[in-house]
């Protein structure tokens, strides 16, 4: 074999190119090493347990918070606090059986964990459900912080301040005696009342939707197997505030709960300091979303790019098409915020189609798969119940909504 030598220009062509190969997998900050040796120093290379329970919470709670009361409202207090216990654990089960099964596909993402299991259909699939799922929840947010009046610039601490206020606003009330206690059961009186309790199902199924970040999370961590502990005591952390929301601000509104609660604090609450409180109530929130919305928008941009361009070089190595991807999301959000009417309409949509594909089918349908032969009998049951039930509860939500919608507009015509 003969070696060229080769010239200046064609080397200095050749380190150019050499130098604009990038390994995707890399992280964005390179290893810190702590002696000549070369020693990896991992001292900020990993996420400790709390700091992992903290991230997974605030995906978990974001604006769903703001459609629970309505929910309850719609359920009652008894049904409506059990449903939200129900709805956590069955979360807890569903992201089980994705870190189950991610372990011998070695998939690092959601996404390959569908590809291991459906292939690319199955990629596609959950990548085009992630994307209607975090453009409704940052159509959302924008609904949400347009309605507020202060925005100023953590994230579950402000919910649980959140949370804290309104339970010194209702207890305050309830010493004046100026509170009833609300419905303990929904009030069905025929079919349509009965069909129209399931449309508050896609609103807790968007609430619980956590899924996308928790490969990212299990990444973090320097033990993997911490993460089954760090999901249940971030489910039940945002299971507290969630019964605890709901269920004071439906005792503080009661049959006047709005879809968006946070409507509700508009008006003068008829205690002292009402005005002051109710302020640092919207203003908490605002801030919480704030911090929330990247989150959402980050796996959004990326699971679009990764539809729309599945072979161009990774996006952020390209600024232009970055900027451009960032543009059109802002702007679709923006557009879909001034036409959607309210985040009930929102969650509807949302969690009645792609939120349960995400928690709940897609989950289930891995462990019905069984790429590898590691499902127990328990794991197909469990899988079995979780596709029948969110396909079931979903088909019924849409068929009220439609069912609903279409009296709507009969009435409108014949007025």
């Amino acid at each position: 074999m003969v070696l060229g030598v080769l010239s200046p220009v064609e080397e200095k062509k050749s380190n150019e190119k050499s130098r604009q190969t990038v390994d995707e997998r890399a992280p964005l900050l390179p290893p810190v090493y702590c002696d000549s040796d070369n020693v990896e120093c991992d001292e900020f290379n990993r996420a400790s347990f709390s700091g992992a329970v903290f991230n997974l919470s605030t995906t978990v709670v974001g604006a769903g918070i703001m459609g629970l009361p309505a929910a309850m409202k719609l359920l009652g207090i008894g049904p409506g606090i059990a449903i939200i216990i129900f709805m956590a654990f069955l979360t807890e089960f569903s992201i089980k059986i994705m870190l189950k099964f991610s372990k011998p596909a070695n998939s690092v993402t959601y996404s390959g964990l569908m590809r291991d299991s459906f292939g690319r259909t199955g990629e596609i699939a959950l990548q085009i459900c992630i994307i209607i799922n975090n453009v409704g929840t940052l159509v959302v947010f924008m609904i949400i912080i347009d309605s507020l009046r202060y925005t100023s610039a953590l994230s579950v601490a402000l919910a649980v301040v959140f949370v804290i206020i309104t339970t010194g606003i209702v207890t305050m009330k309830f010493l004046n005696g100026s509170t009833e206690m609300p419905r303990f059961l929904p009030n069905v009186t025929d079919v349509a009342s009965f069909l129209k309790l399931f449309t508050a199902v896609p609103v807790l199924v968007t609430a619980y939707i956590c899924h996308y970040n928790v490969h990212p999370i299990t990444k973090e961590l320097e033990d993997n197997s911490e993460m089954q502990s760090i999901v249940r005591i971030s489910l039940i952390l945002c299971m507290v505030v969630y019964t605890t929301t709901s269920f004071f601000c439906f005792l503080l509104f009661g049959e006047s709960t709005l879809d968006d609660v946070l409507a509700n604090f508009d008006v003068d609450l008829g205690i002292p300091y009402s005005s002051f409180l109710t302020s640092i109530l919207r203003i908490c929130y605002a801030i919480h979303l704030m911090l929330v919305a990247p989150i959402a928008f980050f796996g959004l941009r990326l699971n679009l790019d990764e539809l729309l361009f599945p072979s161009a070089r990774p996006l952020v190595l390209d600024n232009k098409r970055f900027t451009l991807i960032n543009m059109a999301l802002i702007a679709f959000i923006f557009i879909g915020a001034n036409f959607i009417p309210s985040i009930w309409d929102a969650f509807q949509f949302t969690g009645a189609t792609s939120g349960v594909c995400m928690g709940f089918i897609f989950p289930g349908a891995v462990a019905l798969r069984d790429q590898h032969g590691i499902a127990t009998k328990k794991d197909k049951i469990l899988g079995i119940f979780m596709v029948v039930l969110a396909v079931f509860s979903s088909t019924v939500a849409i068929y009220s909504d439609a069912n609903s919608m279409f009296k709507k507009n009969n009435g409108s015509l014949r007025a």
